[in-house]
């Protein structure tokens, strides 16, 4: 007993786990969960933390550099004595220590240009990230859309077929009755296979979208994922033929991400034609430091003694020997931090780079620095164009999608009215089977293609708000 209640307690805990799985996904939670683990969303928010990390390192450009610096080694042969710079042959055993600072005081305002610099391209690359989510929200909608219209293209045709087998029972109880043919029932097998066969197309259009919508979310294609179905509204009171795409257009500049990094790259851009620009001037350095360093071979005064030394000299032709009494200093190793306190130094400057040749480096910089400015302002250009076109597309398409879905209305107030009259003609025996099947498929053809359209419009309009700059929504 105790078994099965762990088994039971088991398959519970599982079906917990799974039902968050299985809970229909709306269009908000689908563009929130892409864009937390898209890869591309993942690399801009990478850009834009080397921007910042580009950006601090400029403003910290402005601090003085500190480096401490130490050393230490042994010397054989004829060398110098690092504390009395005097040569010596023996093994000298060394040690020194070193600070430094330095501090650029004028460098042709390379620092304030680089934070400028910076700063734009953070922002740049905060657009950049804010253009890819849009774009991937637009592209997971357009999957959460082509789902909905697949899968009610689906429902049509499941009905289509139910119709398709019960036309082929009442063909069958008409030719049992003697009332039809026994040849109409070849018909109607045959428009049950037919609505078979797009029962399976739309089975796996159905499938192939929502693998489309997987992959988008980053999800694996054998994992449950079910959306929210919710109403489409198309709205009454907007006439596509009043959009103006001028106006259009002017608004987006503002709006859309991509044109703000291009102009905030373009103003980076010119600034970098004054970065290069700077290494023609001279740069102007503060400098100082501290150093001690230490020698085993250095010895200090402990004291003296006076010692008489035996000299000759001639005194009117003779030599006379004297003693002359000198001191003779007492010498032992000199302690080690004794030398690090007695060799203690100290520096301070100015220092000036003057630049006069550098194999025309500097030229060629700022030359390729007013070429990446043309180039940006070329790629600014051709984004502007390209939104433009795609304002233009957008409202061309809206126009043509909404006579569309109105000639699609007709068609299937048309042939619906068709229809009802071959039922009646068909239940009475005025029409055969065929003439009664082409009437049906007629009307379930347009109205297929009235979902088509309402789809096509209500994606159409969509666009056009996209690029009004509001939310993607299917409300």
């Amino acid at each position: 007993m105790f078994r099965n209640l762990f088994f039971a307690g088991v398959l519970l805990l599982v079906a917990a786990l799974r039902l968050p799985a299985q809970q229909a996904w709306s269009l908000e939670q689908c563009v929130e969960y892409a864009t937390r683990n898209n890869l591309t969303i993942k690399q801009a928010q990478n850009q834009i933390r080397g921007a910042e990390l580009t950006y601090t390192q400029s403003k910290f450009s402005r601090f003085p550099s500190l480096n401490g610096t130490a050393s230490g080694g042994m010397q054989f042969g004829r060398t110098i004595d690092p504390t009395t710079n005097s040569f010596d042959n023996q093994q000298i055993g060394f040690n020194s220590y070193g600070l430094n600072f330095g501090i650029t005081v004028f460098a042709g305002n390379r620092i304030n240009n680089a934070i400028r610099q910076g700063t734009l391209d953070l922002s740049a690359s905060k657009l950049d990230a804010q253009q890819a989510a849009n774009d991937l929200g637009l592209s997971v909608a357009t999957a959460y859309l082509n789902i909905l219209l697949a899968e009610e293209q689906l429902g049509l045709a499941r009905q289509r077929l139910n119709q398709s087998r019960l036309q082929l029972d009442q063909t069958e109880k008409l030719i049992a009755a003697g009332t039809r043919p026994v040849n109409e029932r070849l018909n109607a097998l045959s428009q049950v296979a037919v609505d078979e066969q797009a029962l399976i197309q739309a089975e796996n259009a159905v499938s192939l979208n929502y693998l489309t919508l997987k992959q988008l979310l980053l999800l694996d294609p054998s994992q449950d994922l079910a959306i929210q179905k919710p109403e489409l509204t198309i709205p009454v009171d907007v006439n596509p033929d009043n959009f103006a795409p001028n106006e259009l257009f002017v608004s987006s500049l503002s709006l859309q991400p991509n044109i703000q990094a291009g102009e905030k790259r373009m103003e980076s851009a010119k600034i970098g034609v004054d970065l290069a620009k700077a290494a023609h001037y001279p740069t102007l350095s503060f400098f100082g430091g501290l150093s001690t360093n230490y020698s085993s071979v250095s010895k200090q005064v402990d004291g003296y003694f006076t010692q008489n030394f035996k000299q000759t000299v001639l005194f009117n032709g003779q030599q006379v020997d004297f003693e002359v009494p000198q001191q003779i200093p007492l010498l032992s190793d000199n302690p080690y931090f004794n030398q690090l306190g007695e060799n203690f130094g100290q520096n301070l400057g100015v220092s000036m780079s003057i630049p006069i040749y550098n194999n025309h480096r500097n030229k060629i910089n700022v030359e390729r620095a007013r070429l990446n400015l043309i180039t940006q302002e070329v790629s600014i250009e051709q984004v502007r164009q390209n939104l433009k076109t795609n304002i233009d597309r957008a409202i061309a398409d809206a126009r043509a999608a909404k006579r569309s879905l109105d000639a699609a209305q007709r068609a299937v107030d048309a042939s619906s009215a068709a229809f009802e009259n071959a039922q009646k003609r068909f239940d009475v025996g005025a029409i055969n089977t065929l003439e009664y099947q082409t009437a049906r498929n007629t009307m379930e053809q347009s109205k297929i293609d009235l979902v088509r359209a309402r789809y096509q419009y209500f994606f159409n309009l969509k666009l056009v708000e996209f690029y009004q700059g509001k939310k993607i929504t299917l409300n």
